[in-house]
């Protein structure tokens, strides 16, 4: 099937491709503001995208029916300070607490029992109970649509739950820590099914091939 999907609506659009791009990690988004204090919404159009520096991007999208832009956007636009937070299954709850489109000014983490830390680098503040949180500094805001923006950020400060980390690797432990990804709609996943590959190099793959 051949799908010319910029001649599709933007619900359409939004459907194809949240539904074949899975599974796709979940950013919980604390920001701050001088009107509405503390604020935190979670995005899984997110991904890292590089190092020297480290690089995380977000894709914030209007709310739905007004057009209006999300607190999360006016504040990493006025402000330029966030702190990204890795969703765990324990967190999975809370979480989606914060997805909804409380009134502005009103805290999402006050409503979902979330505690939260001075960060070390930045004006907002961190959720304690994240597994890992990346305080990141705006590197740039763009517009790629009236509906869509896209953040990109500078990870200045990381913190990591204590025991997950192995100090000498610099590796998470896959069996203490469980991030869920988001599938579409209502769908989510767990990450505890693990399998390894290697990938060879060439000269072993070329002789590889002459013995099948």
């Amino acid at each position: 099937m051949k799908i010319d999907i910029n001649a599709l609506p933007p619900a359409d659009q939004y459907k194809l491709l949240s539904s074949t791009i899975v599974p796709r990690p979940i950013a919980l988004v604390s920001t701050w503001s001088e009107k509405g204090g503390d604020n935190a919404a979670p995005f899984s159009f997110f991904n890292v995208m590089g190092e020297n520096p480290p690089v995380l991007v977000l894709g914030l999208e209007t709310k739905r029916g007004s057009g209006a832009l999300k607190d999360t956007t006016i504040n990493i636009r006025d402000n330029g300070q966030y702190v990204v937070h890795m969703v765990d299954e324990a967190l999975a709850q809370a979480m989606n607490i914060c997805a909804i489109d409380f009134p502005s000014g009103e805290s999402e983490t006050s409503h979902a029992k979330l505690e939260l830390a001075e960060s070390s680098l930045v004006k907002p503040k961190r959720i304690v109970a994240a597994p890992v949180a990346f305080e990141c500094e705006r590197i740039a805001l763009l517009q790629v649509s009236p509906g869509r923006n896209i953040a990109l950020g500078k990870v200045v400060m990381m913190h990591v739950r204590d025991g997950l980390l192995d100090p000498v690797t610099h590796y998470i432990d896959p069996e203490k820590y469980h991030p869920i990804g988001r599938m579409f709609g209502r769908l989510y996943t767990r990450t505890r099914d693990h399998f390894e590959m290697v990938v060879p190099g060439h000269a072993d793959w070329l002789a590889n091939q002459a013995d099948v």
